[in-house]
C-alpha cells in the first residue's frame, strides 16, 4: 500500500490541494488536482491545478509567471486533502495579493482587507 492507494478523489477526479509558503507558513490558495496533475507536479515540482470554472488544467504562472516551486507535499490522515508547500514567486491571487485569503470577516458580517497588493 502506497502514497496513491491512500488518496481519495471526489466524484469528479478531484482532491483539494492547500497551498502554503514553506518559509512562512501563511496559506496562499486552495486549487483542485485530478491524479494526472498530481503526478505531473511530482514530476516537475510544479503544482499542476484543475479549473473547475474553466474545466481545464492550468499551472500557476504559466501566463503571469508567478510560478510556485514545490518544496514539500503532505497528505491529511483521510486521504482526500493535499497540503503542498512551495516558494512563491509573485503575487498568488490574480487580484494581485501575495494570497487569494486578503479578506478578514468581521463580527458583523462586513470585511476588511489585510494585505497589501504586491501589483497595481
Amino acid at each position: 500500500m502506497g502514497f496513491w492507494d491512500e488518496l481519495k478523489f471526489d466524484a469528479n477526479g478531484l482532491i483539494a490541494a492547500i497551498i502554503q509558503d514553506y518559509r512562512s507558513g501563511k496559506v496562499l490558495m486552495l486549487g483542485y488536482m485530478k491524479k494526472e496533475g498530481l503526478e505531473e507536479t511530482l514530476r516537475t515540482s510544479r503544482p499542476v491545478f484543475w479549473s473547475r470554472s474553466r474545466r481545464s488544467r492550468w499551472v500557476k504562472g504559466e501566463t503571469s509567471g508567478h510560478t510556485q516551486q514545490v518544496k514539500e507535499l503532505l497528505y491529511d490522515c483521510d486521504g482526500d486533502a493535499l497540503l503542498i508547500k512551495v516558494e512563491q514567486k509573485g503575487p498568488v491571487c490574480h487580484t494581485k495579493y501575495r494570497s487569494c485569503f486578503y479578506r478578514r470577516v468581521l463580527p458583523d458580517g462586513s470585511e476588511e482587507i489585510v494585505e497589501e497588493k504586491l501589483e497595481d
